[in-house]
């Protein structure tokens, strides 16, 4: 997998499994959806469950020795054992975003090799707008059925686009973290629609100065790594993935070397 080659391969059979997720979350979308809560007290609704369903299927049979690390697989105890490559799955990113219906959460599916994410789908699917990277290979956005290649850009000289989370954050923590930069614009979306849009070249920075899981970020990661950006840890070592518990420190999303 460790060609860049293959991995591309890999992502073209990956964007029509979240695609199709992505059609499963829209169809609930349009209804009058329940929402309950897990035991962290995060929200749940039938679009994760039914999305996950499909996923997970369609991942045993593209890859079938390589385990998957799922949201809600997870948070119903279903944990398997990761080696060097493992898949994280957030089957709806942002259901808050979902259970607001603003339209900005995703389906994110990622793989991990050696700690890092080396490829990602981010699909957005009331955006109808997906992001995907293979690193080393290539990064893109598909919009209107036109595909295009994204990297990151140089910081402008007006200042830095700072992208924020629209639910969750502490602001006085982001406004200590930014002091001595030049802003340019503060800009607040969901999910890890956040981290695609510095890989694009629409923002140059995320701080996330609060808690996140693995699942949440690692697809967006491979596409922002894919585009020339990084994630750091807020010292500036690199954010690793298979922690024990799957969660993350505080991190930053790079489009540029700081």
């Amino acid at each position: 997998m460790s060609d860049p080659q293959n991995r591309l391969d890999l992502l073209e059979q990956l964007l029509p499994v979240a695609r199709r997720a992505g059609a499963v979350i829209m169809d609930i979308y349009r209804t009058d959806f329940e929402v309950r809560g897990k035991a962290d007290a995060s929200p749940v609704t039938e679009a994760d469950e039914r999305a996950e369903a499909l996923i997970l299927p369609a991942l045993a049979e593209l890859t079938p020795e390589i385990p998957v690390i799922a949201e809600e697989a997870v948070a119903a105890g279903q944990i398997p054992e990761v080696g060097e490559r493992f898949w994280l799955v957030d089957p709806l990113d942002g259901t808050r975003e979902f259970v607001s219906r603003n339209g900005e959460f995703t389906v994110n599916i990622g793989l991990i090799e050696q700690g890092q994410p080396v490829l990602g789908v981010v699909f957005a699917p009331a955006l109808d707008r997906v992001f995907a990277g293979a690193v080393a290979a290539a990064a893109f956005t598909e919009e209107e059925g036109k595909r295009r290649a994204i990297a990151v850009r140089e910081p402008p000289e007006e200042g830095l686009t700072v992208v924020a989370s629209r639910s969750h954050g502490d602001p006085a923590a982001l406004e200590g973290f930014l002091q001595g930069r030049r802003i340019a614009q503060l800009r607040s979306a969901g999910s890890s629609l956040k981290v695609c849009l510095v890989a694009a070249g629409e923002a140059d920075l995320y701080p996330r100065l609060g808690r996140t899981m693995e699942w949440d970020i690692a697809a967006g990661h491979a596409v922002l790594a894919a585009a020339g950006g990084r994630i750091t840890r807020v010292d500036g070592e690199p954010l690793t993935y298979g922690k024990p518990d799957f969660a993350n420190p505080h991190f930053v999303a790079w489009g540029f070397s700081d």
